[in-house]
């Protein structure tokens, strides 16, 4: 019964954990760009295979733990789960141990974790991979393919089961590497209300404390302070004081934490630098047409969209990329390029607002058709 439950639990949260990857395999990929970039790894020319690893790494996590759910090759299923933990819990504290990458993004937009619950996530399922491993150790000697299953009829049953899934799921990655993703976990998702979004976030700010380093140059004694008793105390700042500020060791410490959203980072610039966000979230309608990766882009697909984004009879009609000089015919504007990714997943696409609230959003190819 235990053992059961366990296997139930663990299978549950790898399928759960690549079905959200899997309906976002693009955005797992910017994830693994991140891995590959200087700052972490250092491994640059791997960058442009994100995608195919997003892609086994997510296929591993699906095939892997409906197996485990449906008890298929138990030995062969457990090894490769426990394998794979290990793998990913390197990553996890490596991000968390060196505070490279601060979400590792095992559960896409859906669930957010910090690096260290990351690594624990993993060495929680690794402990608990390593007991159902022994628990089911009687059964590795079983001859047949799938485990306790035996008999003939349950096998092909069995069998089914897997593939249908695995068509389904098939399908989704799909959808969501030519389109978008059919579900959106993102905060920018169709319905949103920007402008309600962006107050929420105004009225309740993150609250940060700055902490000091103070060491006595007499008694080399090394104490930290938070900044408003180092205010109140001019022990620590009078003319003679043997308290000095080490500098370097200052640390920043949240102490509050506010409302939590990516819209936070929707932020429109013109290329003089002046900030047309408010701007634009009040408009009766703008149509935004964005990319991120601009040279990427056909001149021809630009060109379709900017003809027809300006029939549409917007109050605002602009071009949003990386890149001042992207759009030809529309008024290109500025911004950062992990933002504009954050929105939406297809290069380039169009966003369409009404008075702040996203009411549209579509790949351009999409959206010329």
């Amino acid at each position: 019964m235990i053992k059961n439950l366990l296997r139930f639990i663990i299978a549950v949260i790898f399928i759960l954990s690549g079905f959200v990857k899997a309906v976002d395999l693009v955005g797992f990929s910017f994830k693994m760009v991140e891995y590959f970039s200087p700052s972490v790894f250092n491994m640059p020319f791997l960058e442009k295979f994100a995608l195919v690893f997003s892609v086994i790494v997510v296929v591993l996590e699906l095939f892997l733990g409906f197996m485990l759910l449906l008890k298929m090759k138990l030995r062969f299923t457990l090894s490769a789960l426990i394998a794979l933990c290990i793998f990913f819990g390197f990553l996890t504290f490596y991000s968390a141990y060196y505070n490279v990458v601060t979400d590792c993004g095992c559960f896409g937009d859906a669930i957010k974790f910090t690096p260290w619950e990351s690594f624990i996530k993993d060495i929680v399922l690794l402990v608990g991979l390593i007991i159902l491993f022994i628990l089911y150790r009687k059964d590795f000697v079983k001859k047949d393919s799938y485990g306790a299953y035996s008999e003939k009829p349950k096998n092909n049953k069995l069998k089914s089961v897997f593939f249908g899934i695995t068509g389904m799921m098939v399908f989704i990655m799909a959808q969501g590497i030519i389109n978008e993703p059919i579900i959106d976990f993102r905060d920018y998702k169709v319905g949103t209300d920007l402008k309600a979004e962006k107050e929420k976030i105004s009225k309740n700010q993150s609250v940060y404390k700055t902490f000091y380093s103070m060491k006595n140059t007499k008694t080399n004694e090394i104490i930290r302070v938070n900044q408003d008793d180092y205010v109140k105390e001019s022990k620590y700042w009078e003319d003679g004081t043997p308290w000095k500020i080490e500098e370097g060791k200052n640390e920043s410490v949240l102490v509050k934490e506010g409302y939590k959203s990516e819209i936070a980072k929707f932020k429109i610039e013109d290329p003089t630098g002046i900030d047309l966000t408010q701007e634009i979230i009040n408009a009766p309608k703008a149509i935004l047409v964005f990319s991120y990766h601009p040279k990427e882009v056909s001149t021809e697909l630009l060109n379709k969209v900017e003809t027809k984004v300006k029939s549409q009879k917007a109050s605002m009609v602009y071009g949003v990329s990386t890149d001042p000089n992207t759009f030809k015919t529309i008024k290109n504007t500025m911004m950062d390029g992990t933002a504009i990714k954050t929105i939406a997943r297809s290069n380039p696409f169009v966003l369409t607002l009404e008075n702040g609230k996203i009411v549209d959003k579509q790949p351009a190819k999409n959206y010329v058709d």
